[in-house]
């Protein structure tokens, strides 16, 4: 039944949360306490437009109109309690580009950070500058996901786009130009474009002009608590009433991912499997220097997140299971259970989109040594959740050089639908990282994150650092099935040295 609710509860302020992912658009209300409002999730899937030649883009006028027709789903389920929205806070993957011009109006599709073909220039980039320098200053190393090596290919592909360009943005900025009229860039968005100072909290001047582009081509940039009012006429009929109501600046998923699993202390780490990986932890903004292989980008600007990230999760176990013809991976997953570990005697480097943490190999693609006769398509997933596994407990490994994160102890924390779905995962992470797992009971975490955060910022939350985490019994690792684990790892490490490893990129 729509508005559940009675109209005496009318009077606590809820949170329209929308978080844009890779796959889809997500969104429902959030009330005062952190919690969900029932039967108001409303969800839209997409594809991007791809290529063989690393092509991973979308209209950005279609994924704003996608966005638009979820908040018209919450907006229908909530009913009545749709009245008591004070605010509407938003979540967007990083590294997206997208060039307007001087009326607002995209030059190109929306650029996602799975695309790769800016790797070249990537490469251009590190023979030219000090890439340690920027990643000290920036946070980011200089690859083909960030801002710096795409506008650089973007000059050389398309050169007369540089001075065309009114503006670069990611999508949280344009959506909010779209539906608003105006934007503020969040320091979280920027820190994941590669070109914000971390120290300055600046658009970094020595890239821009390395860069040959102008600073009043990038956006205003802010924090969190400038919120933006005032829905531009066509959405403040669409829905009025949002018209009136603060619009928070877009925050980068894996920070709001961090915020909605209780990982905003040091104490946790927030492991997501959704369609890719990461594994994240948050530090004070001004207290830690990114390692090589790992990026440090801006929660707000006190608090930061280091981590790793892989550009294959769930992504690559569906694309295994359509081209094996298994049944869909939730049907699979008893015979994958009843695989024994690493039984298969396969090793592979999972990389379908390139690497990313910690070597951050964009040309790599996925290797499998050890095919064989006996061989059935249910080893084959199994062994593409493993390898997974092995790819984060090298960045697991990388963060635990930071000595003041391991004083106390970690507790992981996963979350992501990929993982949640997969029990199977879930005792394999725990196995090879050798650490309990502890699952979140909630599935939209980046969608309670970004929610908790404008409830901080209404002063409805007092500090989202003393919110417990809704975790579910932890993932117990199991000795035994971990050393194989650690032999199967150092097998896989020994082809990644073999195949990428002495080419002048950064080494895991």
């Amino acid at each position: 039944m729509k508005g559940a609710r009675s109209r005496d509860t009318l009077a606590e302020p809820t949170v329209l949360a929308i978080d844009v992912g890779t796959s889809s658009v997500r969104a429902m209300l959030v009330d005062a306490r952190g919690e969900a409002v029932p039967g108001t999730l409303t969800q839209y899937r997409y594809q991007l437009s791809t290529s063989a030649e690393g092509e991973a883009t979308i209209d950005g006028d279609r994924l704003v109109e996608l966005v638009a027709r979820t908040i018209d789903g919450v907006l229908e389920a909530a009913g009545v309690i749709a009245q008591t929205i004070a605010a509407v806070a938003t979540d967007t993957f990083w590294h997206s580009l997208i060039a307007v011009d001087g009326q607002g109006q995209p030059l190109l599709p929306l650029i996602t950070w799975e695309d790769t073909r800016a790797h070249a220039a990537a490469a251009e980039l590190r023979a030219l500058l000090d890439e340690r320098a920027i990643h000290r200053r920036t946070g980011a190393p200089l690859q083909n996901s960030y801002w710096p090596a795409r506008l650089r290919w973007l000059a050389r592909t398309r050169p007369a786009l540089l001075q065309e360009s009114a503006q670069w943005l990611s999508f949280g900025e344009f959506l909010h130009r779209r539906l608003l009229g105006h934007s503020v860039c969040s320091l979280s968005m920027a820190s994941g474009t590669g070109l914000l100072n971390l120290r300055s909290l600046s658009w970094d001047e020595d890239l821009l002009q390395a860069l040959a582009v102008r600073r009043e081509q990038f956006p205003a940039l802010g924090d969190l608590r400038n919120a933006l009012q005032g829905l531009r006429p066509l959405y403040a009929q669409r829905w009025p009433l949002l018209k009136d109501v603060l619009w928070f600046p877009a925050v980068g998923d894996g920070a709001a991912a961090n915020v909605g699993s209780g990982c905003v202390v040091s104490a946790r780490y927030a492991l997501t499997i959704g369609t890719s990986s990461a594994l994240r932890v948050t530090v004070p903004a001004d207290s830690v220097e990114p390692p090589l292989g790992l990026w440090l980008y801006l929660l707000d600007a006190r608090r930061a997140l280091l981590g790793g990230a892989l550009s294959e999760g769930g992504n690559l176990l569906s694309w295994l299971a359509e081209v094996l013809r298994l049944p869909p991976l939730d049907e699979v997953e008893p015979l994958v259970s009843a695989v024994p570990p690493d039984s298969h005697g396969l090793t592979i480097l999972p990389f379908l989109a390139g690497e990313r943490s910690p070597g951050w190999h964009a040309e790599a693609r996925m290797t499998i040594s050890g095919l064989h006769l006996k061989l059935r398509p249910v080893d084959l997933l199994r062994a593409a959740m493993e390898a997974l596994a092995y790819r984060l407990a090298v960045v697991y490994q990388r963060l635990n050089t930071q000595p003041q994160l391991r004083e106390g102890g970690a507790q992981i924390i996963g979350s992501g639908g990929a993982l949640l779905r997969s029990p199977t995962l879930q005792q394999i992470i725990a196995d090879v990282l050798g650490e309990p797992l502890y699952p979140l009971r909630v599935r939209e975490a980046a969608v309670r994150g970004v929610a908790l955060l404008a409830l901080e910022s209404l002063g409805l939350v007092p500090d989202v650092a003393q919110l417990p985490p809704p975790l579910a019994a932890p993932v117990v690792p199991d000795r035994a099935r971990g050393e194989r684990y650690r032999q199967a790892l150092a097998r896989q490490q020994q082809l990644y040295n073999l195949l990428l490893a002495g080419d002048g990129q950064t080494s895991p």
